[in-house]
């Protein structure tokens, strides 16, 4: 990788302006629709709602963008999808000629609507739900018009889903159109269902020669095997139906309600080039037409409105704006001719436009073209628009089995306010936290310490995150550790002054990562990707995204002068490359880093996936260089093989006097292990359980000392003829409590001389140690590390695994030491997520509770 000269972040302040007219918006998340094209979407408080070609409909959480559910019971594509708020349920249109209603507090079905002609009407295209009128209304492939309307005496979620008794059934009204129980599939068809004429039976749904019956052709409105059953089949009558209501398809379709008047206005667009608005009184619930707009541009796919404009987005990529009051065409919006424009939304003054051509395009109010970017890599099928005060997001769904994300401004009206359209988004406020956010920045830097050509990247992501941290409400420096050695970043959060003294945390991080080699990447590495709940990128769980997280959640407390303690950060940017001159820079600044009462890490992961952890100990480590070297150059093997004496052959002899057996050999290594205790046999039989891997692995992994050879290497070629002169082996050696690490390292250099004196040869060796780390064992007993604990426990719900690690951080025993005090291990991350490796990542939700671990914590040890 090129090194660079300049920070790859452009704008490196926190701050947004979301009002810049023509700034693209970001890509948040992205959520991956298992191999089906994203047909229509809709979310409320909680969820994301998409519906799929595969016949699905893929509910997502939305704090969390991870998948929750999949709701199953169509047989056709999921064509369109609406919400009905004061119900709590979800409509779903399908190409199988149903429309099932779900509920959104449980996720489970609760009916189907049969349309009149059931699979006559063909394909349901759209929807529009109308709280005013307590009615759904229906665009059919037929050209028909249909709704069905819940009456006030009918049923509603609260009555028990997929049952089948029907003891109560025939006393309840649903609505305007006949019930069956939850046991019968549908109602008869007079053509499908009917027998020979010869028989002059009526038709009913046992009819053999049914279309539902025929191999390939599934009853449209019976669940799908496995899948829960709905309380109750709907049937829209015949008195319920415009027909023919357009000249083509019906494909597009809202209801617009005013408080003030007493009905509702529909407007729908369809394949005859039309647009009609009907009115629709909610003494009468039947549609009267009301005005007729000529499109002339192809079939009508998509219709987004204000109250008193409408927007229809056409088959031949122009929108026509049309005005209700005097019901005419008052401009033509080209976005890109002969291209479909197949949906549309709308966030106050602002219109997006969705392309078959992957595009989506921002349109400000006076329709310039404030924004065009490529969205999708296929055709843009669905969209909608969440919003909350001055933050939205746009959704977007698409052929290439994506749903994206962006975050959007919300523009401001004329009298300098904004006006909010859509749903709400959850408790946030920015779509985009302020920890995604500055993540996304912290990552662009490739601060990569092992490569030379890296170094100005690192420090220039240390007057990053000096500044970032400064943003966030804390006195930050930048700390010299040497030439040629990356700088500390060394802040402070100073908590609210009162009578009680205030504690000291001391947050140990670090802004450097080792390379990322881009095979294997699926995204770049230095730029964060969001998929499916999870961030991608080199750094996000070690240990940049835990970095932020901590410093959010003191900010937050900060900001709500709730923060009663005092959290200094001391942020290397040497970890990954053996944390060189850190010692020494902490002692020259400590006056300014001052007492410390506790330390507290986040710098590793959990032993699953779901079970929060906290980490309690850590084994040691120290790191030799083995060299073996003659007096001779390398030489030719078919020359002098046999006549000399070959450094490999006595690197191969003495690796192996190293371990016996599966254990290491130096004497005495094993004499100070600390013997396992009973607590610990029953902790790691609780872990053995958990994680499926037997207990005997667990203890090897993190308490039992091991040696390791990783590597030899040779002067010369290499290849298969020369004889090197010079093998090098690297070797490392784990060390446990209660293992010296003085003892360690002389007893391995001792072993090592001794048994190359024993092969009585020539060469000459070297032993070089190279880094060391000691062990680390936290203090169970310790009120802070109970502390910590007890907001793990109260975030989650459950109780925190205790475990400990067989990697090592040399910094934190080191610090332990220097300040006369414990240390805590809290890991943000999970076992699967790659650190060190391609595709490494973290999830938003470990990242969310995460912070809010920290704030329960910092808000525990400053109130006691």
């Amino acid at each position: 990788m090129p090194a660079q000269t300049h920070s790859p972040v452009d704008n490196p302040s926190l701050s947004r302006d979301l009002q810049a007219s023509r700034q693209t918006p970001a890509l948040v998340h992205s959520l991956y629709e298992l191999k089906s094209s994203a047909l229509s979407l809709a979310v409320d408080d909680h969820h994301i709602y998409c519906g799929s070609q595969n016949h699905d409909i893929a509910v997502w959480n939305k704090a969390s963008f991870t998948l929750k559910h999949t709701l199953q019971g169509h047989t056709g594509s999921v064509l369109a999808l609406e919400l009905a708020e004061d119900k709590n349920w979800l409509f779903s249109a399908s190409g199988d000629s149903t429309i099932r209603v779900w509920s959104t507090t449980t996720l489970l079905p609760i009916y189907v609507i049969c349309p009149y002609l059931e699979t006559g009407a063909g394909d349901l295209f759209s929807l529009a739900w109308s709280s005013t009128l307590q009615t759904i209304f229906v665009g059919c492939q037929n050209t028909s018009l249909q709704w069905y309307t819940f009456t006030s005496r009918s049923l509603n979620s609260s009555i028990p889903v997929a049952s089948n008794s029907t003891s109560s059934l025939h006393e309840l009204n649903p609505g305007s159109g006949t019930l069956t129980p939850g046991s019968l599939q549908r109602k008869a068809h007079k053509f499908f269902d009917s027998y020979p004429l010869h028989e002059r039976r009526p038709a009913d749904i046992f009819a053999h020669n049914s279309a539902a019956e025929l191999p390939g052709t599934p009853d449209p409105s019976a669940p799908a095997p496995g899948s829960p059953a709905p309380f109750a089949y709907l049937h829209i009558p015949a008195s319920n139906v415009v027909d023919s209501a357009h000249y083509g398809y019906i494909y597009s379709m809202t209801a617009i309600e005013d408080e003030h008047e007493s009905g509702i206005k529909l407007v729908t667009g369809a394949g005859d080039e039309t647009v009609k608005v009907w009115n629709v009184a909610e003494d009468v619930h039947t549609p009267d037409l009301l005005g007729e707009f000529n499109c002339g541009h192809g079939a009508v796919y998509a219709i987004v409105t204000t109250r008193d404009t409408i927007f229809a987005g056409c088959q031949d990529g122009y929108v026509k704006v049309l005005d209700l009051e005097t019901n005419t065409s008052v401009r033509s919006l080209l976005v890109e001719e002969g291209v479909d424009i197949l949906s549309m939304s709308m966030i106050s003054t602002d219109l997006y436009t969705c392309s078959a051509d992957g595009q989506v395009r921002r349109w400000s109010a006076s329709f310039d073209c404030t924004a065009s970017w490529h969205a999708h890599d296929g055709i843009v099928l669905s969209s909608i628009i969440c919003a909350r005060n001055q933050w939205a997001q746009l959704l977007t769904g698409g052929s290439d089995h994506f749903i994206k994300v962006w975050e959007i401004p919300v523009p401001e009206v004329a009298d300098g306010s904004s006006k909010i359209t859509g749903e709400c988004l959850p408790t946030s406020s920015t779509c985009m936290s302020t920890v995604q956010y500055a993540l996304s920045k912290f990552v662009a830097f490739p601060s990569i310490s092992s490569v030379p050509s890296h170094r100005e990247d690192c420090r220039q992501a240390a007057i990053w995150l000096k500044k970032c941290l400064n943003q966030l409400g804390a006195t930050s420096s930048l700390l010299p550790n040497g030439e040629g050695r990356n700088p500390l970043v060394l802040a402070t959060f100073s908590g609210v002054q009162n009578d009680k003294p205030k504690p000291r945390i001391l947050f140990y991080g670090h802004y450097d990562v080792i390379s990322a080699p881009k095979e294997g990447w699926e995204s770049p590495p230095f730029v964060l990707t969001g998929k499916n709940g999870y961030l991608y990128g080199r750094g996000v769980t070690d240990d940049k995204g835990p970095i932020l997280a901590v410093a959010t959640a003191a900010a937050e407390l900060l900001s709500r002068r709730s923060l009663h303690a005092d959290l200094v950060f001391v942020i290397e940017g040497e970890e990954e490359s053996g944390s060189g001159g850190f010692d020494e820079a902490v002692r020259k600044y400590r006056a300014q880093i001052g007492k410390i009462d506790v330390i507290l890490v986040s710098n590793s992961t959990w032993i699953g996936e779901e079970e929060p952890c906290i980490t309690y100990g850590l084994r040691g480590v120290v790191h030799c260089a083995v060299e073996i070297t003659n007096s001779m150059p390398d030489v030719h093997s078919g020359v002098e093989g046999g006549r000399v004496k070959e450094p490999m052959l006595d690197m191969i002899k003495l690796l192996s006097t190293l371990v016996e057996n599966g254990h290491v050999a130096i004497p005495g290594f094993y004499d100070s292990v600390r013997p396992v205790t009973e607590d610990e046999k029953a902790l790691y039989g609780l872990l053995s359980s958990i994680t499926k891997q037997p207990a005997s692995s667990l203890s090897a992994r993190w308490r039992d000392p091991s040696l390791t050879i990783h590597n030899i290497e040779v002067s010369g070629p290499g290849n298969a003829t020369v004889i090197p002169s010079t093998v090098r082996a690297q070797i490392s050696v784990r060390i446990v409590p209660d293992q010296q690490m003085e003892e360690i390292v002389q007893s391995l250099q001792t072993h090592l001389e001794n048994a190359f004196i024993t092969l009585q040869s020539p060469n000459k060796l070297l032993v070089k140690i190279e880094h060391t780390a000691d062990w680390w064992l936290g203090n169970l007993e310790d009120p802070y590390f109970q502390a910590l604990e007890n907001a793990v426990r109260e975030e989650w719900g459950t109780e925190p695994l205790r475990i400990r690690e067989g990697g090592s951080i040399p910094s934190v025993p080191w610090l332990e030491k220097e300040f006369g005090c414990h240390a805590l291990h809290f890991p943000m991350g999970q076992s699967t997520d790659h650190a060190h490796l391609p595709n490494e990542r973290i999830r938003l939700s470990n990242l969310a509770r995460g912070k809010s671990v920290i704030m329960r914590f910092l808000t525990a040890i400053g109130t006691s």
